[in-house]
């Protein structure tokens, strides 16, 4: 990996925010190899129940991520469906579901050694 598609470190987290090393802040967040955006739940329809989706994730990979963070808010009311954790298990893809906090964690781990993609949810 060269430092040319690392994806971009979380700088902190805390509720409501996610702000990154390059002065962006979200609320939700896409992060991915040499990028990031808005998490936006409407244009998947993602809510809590039944949870993070494949076309969440999409994105990611379409991006270069070969390895995906999940984070499921602070008080892990997120919920991931089953036909992501099976989606990303037919293509090969290591994730991990965590809570927000362990999850930027994890992410700003691997972030430098790998293609790292991450869905973080900032609130609940």
């Amino acid at each position: 990996m060269t430092p040319s598609n690392t994806s971009p470190k979380i700088r902190s987290v805390e509720w409501g925010q996610v702000h990154l090393d390059n002065d962006k802040t979200y609320k939700d967040v896409k992060l991915f190899p040499n990028g990031s955006r808005k998490w936006d739940w409407n244009e998947t329809g993602t809510h809590h129940k039944p949870g993070i989706q494949p076309a969440d994730v999409e994105e990611l990979l379409d991006n270069g991520a070969e390895v995906v963070i999940l984070s499921q808010g602070f008080q892990q009311r997120l919920q991931v469906c089953n036909k992501t954790k099976q989606w990303l298990n037919e293509r090969g893809i290591d994730f991990y579901i965590l809570e927000t906090e362990k999850a930027a964690q994890k992410y700003n781990e691997l972030r430098s050694s790998q293609a790292i993609g991450a869905l973080i949810h900032s609130t609940c």
